[in-house]
């Protein structure tokens, strides 16, 4: 009986082993960001909610981020946006995503948003579709990773994410002028 017990337990070891290394995303290039959005733009979380879902073995918690939307980048998504993301904090039970970014209301990021309703975490690349828009030094709007590194270049996405994060951040105005532009090559060639 002990050698089915360490069985049992080595076994559902090695599941939850295999289901962490299930979420590793590998980043998105740029062109694959602004390609697989079918929404891009700027605003601020006004709420985060998180509820339970699902029957039995199905039940599981979901959290509703909403989001209004200051500028529209690419798509239509209209004054606000409610982000449907697995996971969550219900009472004392949380149920979390690895790598999934976790918003409070007060975020201010541009979001480059896929498939929202039917995937588990509704960001192209789950934390890379994420840019968070904070003040720099100078007082201007800056565009840092969900992690926090700065974003120096948009063409480094993807291949060195060193060389993307090495330097200064550049303008949340920078990052839009070259959504922009990469969203209408994109469209010019299909």
């Amino acid at each position: 009986m002990k050698k089915f017990s360490r069985l049992s337990v080595f076994g559902s070891v090695l599941i939850m082993a295999c289901a962490a290394l299930a979420t590793t995303v590998i980043p998105p290039s740029f062109d694959d960001l602004v390609g697989r959005a079918e929404m891009i733009f700027q605003g601020t979380v006004t709420g985060v909610r998180s509820e339970w879902t699902g029957e039995g073995a199905q039940r599981h918690i979901m959290s509703y981020v909403t989001v209004k939307v200051e500028e529209t980048i690419k798509g239509n998504p209209g004054a606000s946006v409610t982000l449907q993301m697995l996971g969550g904090t219900v009472g004392a039970e949380t149920m979390e995503v690895a790598d999934a970014p976790k918003f409070k209301v007060g975020d201010r990021d541009i979001l480059f948003v896929e498939n929202n309703g039917t995937q588990f975490i509704p960001l192209v690349g789950i934390m890379h579709g994420r840019f968070r828009v904070k003040k720099d030094e100078a007082g201007r709007d800056a565009v840092f990773t969900n992690e926090g590194s700065p974003l120096s270049d948009v063409t480094q996405l993807g291949k060195s994410e060193g060389a993307a994060s090495a330097g200064h951040a550049m303008s949340a105005q920078a990052l839009k002028q070259a959504i922009h532009a990469k969203a209408q090559a994109q469209s010019a060639q299909h």
